[in-house]
């Protein structure tokens, strides 16, 4: 029987979290954790994790990941989420390259051949969304999400509302219906503007309006469906297990959710998207991160049939070089970019063993560095810090 003989983190550019498993018989596997601003926090947690799960059989996955979860008292959080779901990823990848096949073949086997992606333009406070937009289509996307405000406060609704309104009517006017446009709230607006805000944008028809309040307003996206009631609604990328999408998915008021595999793990998301078909809703996986979280995300997309679309980060504002840290993308540090090039804006479906993914370890290597990302500094005209 195999033993879980190493684990290794990695910080590398633009803001990544790798994790590197080893075995005692020599097989490797990769995880990806997020929450880089609070990077040590992050790599402490997976420090303390390793003490626990060296020399377990690196097979027993849901065993491991169940006793990693279960085993203080004080549980949950993401950063211990992100600590779990990063080990809990890379062993996902020992075991199917360890039988030879795609880790989708273990929950259930592939449903599709190929699926939709999206990705972003605009970046933090959008602008230039217009020649973004063309050079997204010049990549065969017929897809895009962007930012739909900057930091907005309590009833000051007029000029976000005004701004918006442009940029979708620019968007509308350059290419028409033949692309779909996200807007991500990112919880960033207050309700006294979303009730002007989304009236006003309806006639855009955007794809969905995502995170149009926090998750810990409990509700509100019972709220957002009466006032919304002709755009779907998206959420999720913060909550962490299925427990939590399970309130959700109860209320009614959420039309497509979000998970994020390196905050629930793999075989925990592939459980939330199951429960959200008893629902009639889509999911559409959250992943502005880096190459093995998306790769991992994959895993889930061709073997759950209410996937619909899926995220990544290929030209993320992110990753163009994020306060002072090298600019990096997500084929940078893969030695197969097919793998994760899109064709016509659609994903192909994996056929590599395990994540499918061969990364370049002496490249990540000498990419590892400390580094340390500063909170941003958004504050409302009085002071106030705001949301981000």
């Amino acid at each position: 029987m195999d033993r879980i003989a190493e684990i290794t983190s990695f910080t590398v550019p633009p803001r990544w979290i790798f994790v590197r498993v080893r075995t005692a018989e020599g097989l490797t596997g990769w995880g990806e954790a997020i929450i880089p601003k609070r990077r040590n926090a992050v790599i402490g947690a997976i420090r303390d994790l390793t003490e626990v799960v060296l020399g377990m059989d690196p097979a027993r996955i849901e065993d491991i990941a169940s006793s990693l979860r279960k085993g203080s008292f004080f549980r949950n959080g993401p950063i211990l989420g992100t600590a779990i779901a990063a080990i809990e990823i890379a062993l996902w990848d020992i075991k199917g390259q360890r039988a030879g096949m795609p880790v989708f073949e273990f929950l259930g086997g592939r449903v599709r051949d190929n699926i939709r992606s999206y990705t972003w333009i605009g970046g933090d406070s959008p602008a230039n969304v217009v020649s973004h937009a063309k050079e997204r289509v010049e990549q065969g996307f017929d897809a895009v999400k962007m930012n739909a405000t900057p930091a907005v406060a309590h009833l000051e609704w007029r000029e976000a509302t005004e701004n918006l309104v442009q940029r979708m009517g620019s968007l509308r006017d350059a290419f028409g219906g033949s692309i779909d446009i996200a807007l991500d709230f990112h919880g960033r607006v207050p309700r006294s503007v979303l009730k002007q805000m989304v009236k006003e944008i309806e006639p855009f028809d955007p794809l969905w309006i995502e995170e149009p309040f926090l998750p810990e307003h409990v509700g509100a996206d019972e709220l957002m469906a009466r006032i919304c009631p002709h755009i779907p609604v998206a959420t999720g990328e913060r909550l962490l297990h299925r427990w939590d999408f399970q309130r959700l998915l109860a209320r009614g008021g959420v039309d497509v959710i979000q998970p994020d595999i390196s905050i629930t793990g793999l075989f925990e998301m592939e459980k939330i998207a199951r429960l959200a078909e008893i629902y009639d809703v889509g999911v559409a996986p959250h992943c502005p991160n880096g190459p093995i979280s998306l790769a991992a995300s994959l895993q889930v997309d061709f073997c759950c049939a209410n996937t619909v679309i899926q995220e990544q980060s290929l030209g993320l504002h992110y990753n163009q070089g994020y306060a002072g840290l090298p600019p990096a993308d997500i084929l940078d540090y893969i030695g197969d970019p097919d793998v994760l090039t899109t064709r016509n804006g659609r994903f192909d479906c994996p056929a590599a063993p395990g994540l499918g993914l061969i990364l370049k370890g002496d490249t990540i290597k000498a990419a590892h560095t400390d580094w340390s990302l500063p909170d941003p500094d958004w504050r409302h005209r009085d002071g106030v810090y705001a949301e981000w």
